[in-house]
Formats: C-alpha cells, structure tokens, sequence
C-alpha cells in the first residue's frame, strides 16, 4: 500500500534506530539525560522535519510521513517522545497558523532539531476535559502585551524545550475558545517543577506555573477567532503520533518474542512450535496490523485536509493501538518467561511504558465517548 517513498523513508529511518537500539536508549535513562545523539542524527537527515513545508527546511510531507520516522524508531527499541510534541503538534500548529515571523523563527529550527517546543494543554483540575482549561489570558489596555496565569502538569520535555505552547482562555470567555502562546522557557514568571514518575523515559515530565507571565502580542499563535480548529489542528496529529508510538513498541516487543520463541529449546522443541505460544504471538501481530491501518487511514485524511474524518479516525488508532501496544508487550514478557523480567532482554520496563498509549493523551474512556457521540450519536452521559 505504501509509496516507494514511504517504503525508502521506512528503510532508512529503521536502519538508523538499529544503530542506536533499546540498549542506548536504556543507558540515557540509567544515565539520567536525553537521547541527544539519535535527536541530532535524526534532525541531521531530515527525518525530524519530514511533514514541514520545504520553504521552512522541512521535507515537505505530512503525519504520514512522520508517523513512518516514530514507528521505526519505537520498532527499533529507541522511540523519541519529542517527535510528538515539537514536530507534529507544535510545528503543525505554527505551519498551519502562525503568522510569517513564527514561521520562520520556529520551523527551520523544529526540522534540523536545534530548536524544540514542548506542548501545554493538560491541567490539574481539567483532566480529559480540555473545556475546564483555566489558564487565562488577558490583555494589558496600555501596552497590548498577554497576561498568562494558571497551572499546566504531564508537560513531556520542558527542562529542554526552547518555549512552551500554551493552550488558555480568556478571562471572560463562557466557554472554550482556546488560544495559543508561544512561551519562552525563560519568560519570567514561568517555573517548572519536576513530576517524580515512575515510568522509565528520557523525557521527563513538569508542572508548569504561570504568574502573570507578560507576552508580547505576537506570541499568540494564529486567529484569535479560530478556537477549536487550531486546537484541534495539533491534537489530531498527537493522537495519531501516540499510535505510531504504541504500534513501535509492540513490533519491538513481538520481535524480540518472536526471536526467542524460535530459538528457545525445551525437549528439544522450540517453544514457538507449540500454538499456547504461537497463536498468542499471531494474535498481536494481526492487532498491531489492524491498528497501522487505522493509523495510515488517519494519517492520510489529515493530510489531505479532512479535519473531521480525521478526527474520528486519529481516536480510533489511538484506541486501537494502545490495546494492541498493552497486548503485545504482555505476551511478550509472558512468552520469556523470567527472562521477560530480566535487564538483559529489555522487555520489563515496557510493561509500564505500554500503558501509558491506553492513558494519553486521552484516556481510552474518552475515545469510546467520543465514538459513542460522535460516530453513533448516542447520548452524552455528561
């Protein structure tokens, strides 16, 4: 189904995450820093800015293309995280909205990795429901400047993004009509705190605080007017890039399940020989399958413009690859037996990395709301 383009790019992409592999990837975390050579190698060979237009030093394709760069980097055990956030959320927003300054201030950096942009929606009290946003903007009568106060948390990659782009509403806004800031990481007023997580990541997580944070106005990205439309013209992609995340790391699982099931020896039978082993493996390789055709089908209507079709199908991949993701590590842990357990194979720590494709960015309770309103029209509950 894919281009000879598409398949050229996955080749290329899967060649430089076998350089780099799950061993590097787990020593950063060990090591406490960021994968910063597979970033720099990745931004060198254009594969961080592949869905940026060519004007602006990307590759000029869309979130088919970079949906392609994230799963073979998760299949090759080194998933980057940042590729989510700067890339295809905020650097989709800044190309589709901003004006011709951000563009250029922002873009050419975005795409060669010299520059990153983390991404704050989600807030303490808000949760799932983006509409409970509280961070408010408002505007200073004599100068014209923005005003920013509120409290962002689970906001991947702060401590080494260049700026924040910040979701808030208005002060007199009755209901959501978000607007987006570009905040500088050195703004003053603005603080991050370190969110002390369990889940083993080069990319950490923060709490953001925003006291009365002074931009001036052209930090406000887009049409003051557009509200949903530029939200949701970053979270469509983000939903489509966790799916691409996910569906990575279950190939990287199944492989490496696949891998020992062949060659793992009990009475002189492999293991995969038996179908208590076999069968579970196929199953999850046919659910990977499924939710990579849901995540292509989203990724093409995006890019051919088609918001809402995309809407609908960016949440169904999501949904679909989170199960798949969850599934596949388990029965790979499982088919290793206590080797799944053991630093050596480098299974066990994506038990608890899988789940997080079934919790963000949105819950997968949230999606089959969205599907149960949306797509069937059945009644909301709330």
């Amino acid at each position: 189904m894919e281009t000879e383009e598409h398949k050229a790019l996955r080749a290329a992409v899967a060649a430089l995450g076998t350089r780099y592999g799950r061993g590097y990837l787990t020593r950063t975390v060990a090591e406490g820093r960021h994968p910063t050579e597979l970033w720099s190698d990745a931004g060198r060979l254009g594969y961080l800015g592949v869905n940026l237009p060519q004007e602006y030093g990307g590759g000029g394709g869309g979130i088919t293309e970079l949906s392609i760069v994230l799963e073979e980097l998760g299949a090759a055990g080194c998933p980057l995280l940042m590729l989510v956030v700067s890339p295809a959320i905020c650097g989709t927003v800044i190309a589709r909205f901003g004006t011709e300054e951000q563009k250029r201030a922002w873009l050419p950096g975005i795409a060669a990795g010299t520059r990153t942009m983390a991404f704050g929606i989600t807030e303490p009290d808000a949760g799932s429901n983006s509409h409970r946003v509280t961070t408010t903007a408002r505007r200073d009568p004599d100068s014209g400047d923005w005003l920013l106060t509120g409290r962002k948390v689970f906001i991947s990659g702060a401590d080494i993004a260049d700026a924040v782009l910040v979701v808030a509403r208005t002060e007199d806004a009755s209901r959501l009509k978000p607007r987006l800031f570009i905040v500088p990481r050195d703004a003053e007023g603005f603080a991050r705190r370190p969110i002390d997580m369990e889940l083993s990541a080069a990319e950490k997580q923060f709490e953001l605080t925003l006291d009365d944070v002074r931009l001036p106005a052209d930090a406000l990205v887009g049409d003051a007017d557009a509200g949903l439309l530029q939200l949701f013209a970053g979270l469509n992609p983000e939903r489509i890039m966790t799916a691409a995340f996910a569906i990575g790391m279950g190939r990287h699982a199944l492989s490496k399940a696949v891998e020992y099931a062949r060659d793992r020896t009990v009475w002189k039978t492999p293991i995969g020989a038996h179908q208590a082993i076999a069968h579970p493996l196929a199953q999850a390789h046919i659910d990977l399958e499924l939710a990579r055709l849901m995540m292509q089908k989203a990724a093409r209507l995006y890019d051919a413009g088609d918001d809402i079709g995309a809407g609908e199908a960016a949440n169904m991949a999501k949904y679909a690859a989170g199960e798949a993701c969850v599934k596949a590590v388990d029965q790979a842990v499982h088919t290793l037996g206590g080797n799944g357990l053991t630093r050596e194979f480098g299974l066990a720590s994506l038990i608890t990395a899988a789940r997080v494709a079934r919790i963000a960015p949105v819950s997968r309770e949230m999606i089959l709301n969205y599907v149960s309103h949306q797509t069937l029209g059945l009644p909301k509950s709330y």
